[in-house]
């Protein structure tokens, strides 16, 4: 195989062009200097003029643009308050004045990100007329648009479709320039390059230059060999981003370079890029990631939902880890705080701190402190005003400087105008003096950060590019890589953006399915024209989908120019290195008091007995704001406790059923489960009061039972140490003429079935007979699980054998004891589903032992 540097064929083409350049002017009598060559795209800029450099390396030469590049030389005017600029941050205000005007206040934030996608289409459309011609192509359009339609939904659509047009039409547009005298005046000759998709616009100016406009097309010259295309195939994701890389390196290793990096996937290629960053090799990212994907964007954004008023915790904690301000010893003990707590609200919390600030003076402080930071971005204000807070706080809170600082951080403060003086431009704009809410402004920043670009600088002459295909054109690639050429992410014909229908698409000169089709196989054709190709896609997203090749591919199988690739990832032998069960002495830690739990940890493996007890590794709870089977039993066990505690002080007061109404609005307030998240929970409120209510009535005319105690905290001394637990329930049944028998009741919101398995699971479960060891020595005893199922069946189910349960239970606990204080190694069992979500599994690396 013949290797090469790279692909000389495109300056073959750049050299025929400039051959008929040159004799187009000089026919003319134009001088090269009063020429203007509009190229497809803005990197083709540079490519062009070292082309031409490299053929004419003195005298005058053509001046290379974009039409973009072109409009922004001449000097346009500032847009008008309510013109459409292309700007998100301006835009996205003036759309919603816009509907207000329309009379669709209330649908204007549903209407305004559609609005603005419209605009944004329409608007190119726009720009391709002539300004002249407008008001006719104006009136044309809008008997494209209907009235409206037969639903809400589609009568909103017309509706927004009808604001973005008309919102363009009565806007000027910064390539209205090259229409304007001046522009004709700088350019003698104009000639329009075409690319491998169509420009409206280039074509409206190239009719405008009328007899001193030129086209022509770029291409690439056949070559001498056929080109080498490869195929692979691989199961997922990130073989595919790793068969991709792979790829890439041997064409580097071949002396091929550079390398283009077919952007078809924007997180497969990031994933490419990292691997080969990770390798040491340069990459050139020409087209960027949403600015919202960095690290300084989702900073900013935290702090925006941090200051909510209904924030959670979590969100509130994820941005003071972020911000420089937050003292790090004081978060870490706020954090932990606040996980004990449950604290799913940051404001409960922090209204809990400051009532035991004593206790908690590091914890209260940074409560605090933040506290006074969110409460500058709470009230209502105009945009001016909240640009103007913001900037304050990040600079209070010490993340300006930090922000300044990284090429990213910087991007976002200019976009969002929070530089002093930046934003002045938006006080004019229509609509900039409504007072926003914070989450309508948090709303704008995260739309204006979400359609921005991020480029960082790379060092010239990287030897890899990332590029869409259709930038392929004119450049001198010695290889190019294609990941994504799946059905899904290399499709034959493309989905045309927005909801327009044919027809409009066709009148309104936006681009249709067959254009789109025609433009990615034009790019396609191109790119197999290059000298080495290697095309990469993966059969499974991960699913139990299957994916195809996209159909581009499945049709060059057919034709069979390409053959079966080769896996260029290398092998790498890994020793084996498994390690021994682990065994450990806790002489050294007894403990001083045993609860159920504690003690269940021990018979299950006590290995995890040893880590999770004696060395007290316990895991951080969770501060999700999602409402979740166990928040329900908790609410479940509290709204009972007042229930019975209720009841038993009533003494001929109000009826069962409010009481219990009483008793459940009462748990609802303490655990603050008030939000909307709990109502799935709280519909079934009625049905299972009335099921409790006759499950109560049936158990206390057959069991003479009256409730003692809820909640009760007990102890009891054995074998050194203390067995400890909390009693959800004790009731004492009184029988003719028999001493009086405590039935001990623990509450459960699981299924009927697990319950019946702890049940019938003997000596295994050790809860009630845990329970059971609890009680004063002397009593008589009884214990059951009593199942309360959210839609109203409640049964109690009795443990039978207690007695020789609680007997056994505290002969063991007693031999357990002596075996640790003997010395006996606590060894990891590894038995088991206890396994599969033990927290200790990381530590006795359960998954590398040798047996």
């Amino acid at each position: 195989m013949t290797v090469i540097a790279t692909d000389d064929r495109p300056a073959q083409g750049w050299s025929e062009v400039f051959t008929h350049v040159q004799a187009l002017a000089a026919g003319r009598g134009v001088r090269l200097c009063a020429v203007v060559v509009l190229v497809p795209y803005a990197q083709l800029m540079a490519q062009a003029a070292r082309q031409w450099q490299r053929l004419h390396p003195q005298g005058f030469a053509p001046r290379f643009e974009t039409t973009r590049n072109w409009a922004v030389r001449f000097a346009a005017p500032a847009p008008h308050a309510s013109e459409y600029t292309g700007e998100r941050a301006r835009d996205a205000i003036t759309a919603r004045a816009l509907l207000e005007r329309a009379g669709l206040g209330e649908q204007r934030e549903m209407l305004a990100a559609l609005v603005l996608e419209m605009a944004a289409q329409l608007a190119g459309a726009v720009a391709a007329v002539a300004p002249g011609q407008r008001a006719q192509w104006g009136e044309a359009a809008r008997a494209l648009l209907p009235a409206g339609g037969d639903g809400a939904a589609l009568r909103f659509e017309a509706a927004a479709a009808r604001v973005a047009l008309e919102w363009v039409l009565a806007s000027r547009h910064a390539s209205d320039v090259l229409f304007a005298p001046q522009a004709r005046q700088a350019a003698r000759l104009l000639v329009v390059l075409g690319g491998l998709q169509p420009d409206p616009l280039a074509q409206a100016l190239l009719a405008h230059w009328g007899e001193d406009g030129w086209s022509a097309g770029l291409h690439l010259p056949p070559a001498a060999d056929a080109p080498c295309i490869a195929l692979h195939a691989v199961d997922d994701g990130e073989a595919e981003a790793q068969r991709a890389a792979a790829c890439v390196l041997a064409h580097l290793a071949a002396a091929r370079a550079p390398v283009a990096l077919a952007a078809t996937d924007r997180a497969l290629t990031r994933r490419v890029s990292a691997l080969l960053h990770a390798a040491g090799v340069s990459v050139q990212d020409e087209t960027g990631w949403a600015l919202s994907t960095t690290r300084a964007s989702a900073q900013l954004m935290a702090l925006l939902r941090a200051c909510a008023w209904d924030a959670p915790a979590d969100e509130v904690l994820d941005w003071l880890k972020h911000c420089p301000g937050a003292d790090a010893p004081s978060l870490h003990a706020l954090e932990r705080w606040l996980r004990r707590q449950g604290e799913r609200l940051w404001s409960a919390g922090a209204a809990d701190l400051a009532a035991s600030s004593a206790r908690h003076p590091l914890e209260a402080a940074l409560a605090a402190q933040c506290e006074q930071w969110r409460a500058r971005l709470q009230a209502a204000r105009p945009l001016a005003a909240w640009l103007a807070a913001l900037r304050q706080l990040l600079q209070d809170c010490g993340a300006w400087d930090a922000l300044e600082a990284d090429p990213a951080g910087e991007r976002v403060l200019a976009e969002l105008r929070l530089p002093p003086g930046l934003g002045d431009e938006l006080h004019s704009v229509d609509g900039a003096g409504r007072r926003l809410s914070l989450a309508e402004f948090t709303r704008w920043a995260g739309e204006v950060l979400e359609s921005a670009r991020f480029r960082p600088e790379y060092p010239d002459g990287a030897p890899v590019v990332v590029l869409p295909l259709a930038q392929l054109l004119a450049r001198p690639f010695a290889a190019l890589v294609v990941p994504g050429c799946d059905e899904k992410r290399l499709q034959a014909a493309p989905e045309p953006p927005g909801p327009w229908t044919a027809a409009q698409r066709e009148g309104l000169g936006l681009p249709t399915r067959e254009a789109l089709a025609q433009a990615q196989r034009a790019a396609w054709q191109y790119a197999l024209g290059l000298p080495h190709v290697e095309l990469v896609w993966r059969t499974g997203d991960g699913r139990s989908e299957p994916l195809l090749a996209s159909p581009l591919v499945q049709a060059l199988r057919l034709l069979g120019g390409a053959a079966q690739g080769q896996d260029a990832c290398v092998p790498r032998a890994v020793a084996a290195a498994p390690v021994a069960r682990p065994r450990a002495d806790g002489r050294a830690l007894p403990l001083q008091r045993l609860s159920a739990s504690a003690y269940a940890d021990l018979r299950h493996c006590p290995y995890r007995f040893f880590a999770l007890r004696q060395l007290g590794l316990q895991e951080d709870g969770e501060l999700d704001g999602q409402v979740d089977k166990r928040d329900f039993g908790t609410w479940l066990h509290r709204l009972l406790q007042h229930f019975h505690e209720g009841l038993a002080a009533a003494a001929g007061g109000p009826g069962r059923a409010a009481l219990m109404d009483e008793a459940a609005a009462r748990a609802t307030r303490e655990l603050r489960l008030e939000g909307g998240d709990f109502l799935p929970w709280a519909s079934g409120w009625p049905l299972l009061r009335e099921g409790y209510l006759d499950w109560l009535s049936s158990y206390e005319a057959a069991e003479r039972g009256a409730f003692a105690h809820a909640e009760l905290r007990a102890r009891q001394p054995l074998a050194g140490v203390e067995l400890i637990g909390t009693l959800d329930r004790v009731d004492v049944i009184h029988g003719a003429g028999q001493p009086p028998v405590h039935l001990i009741i623990d509450y459960k919101s699981e299924s009927a079935t697990r319950t019946r398995e702890r049940i019938g699971a003997g000596g295994e479960d050790i809860q009630l007979a845990f329970y059971a060891a609890l009680m004063p020595p002397g009593h008589r005893l009884r214990a059951a699980y009593l199942n309360v199922g959210e839609r109203g069946e409640v049964r109690l189910y009795e443990q039978d054998g207690l007695e020789q349960l609680h007997q056994q239970l505290l002969r063991a606990i007693e031999h357990d004891m002596a075996r640790i204080a003997e010395g006996e190694l606590m060894q990891a069992l590894g038995e088991g589903a206890v396994c599969d979500w033990c927290a200790a599994r990381g530590l006795c690396r359960r998954d590398f032992w040798n047996d």
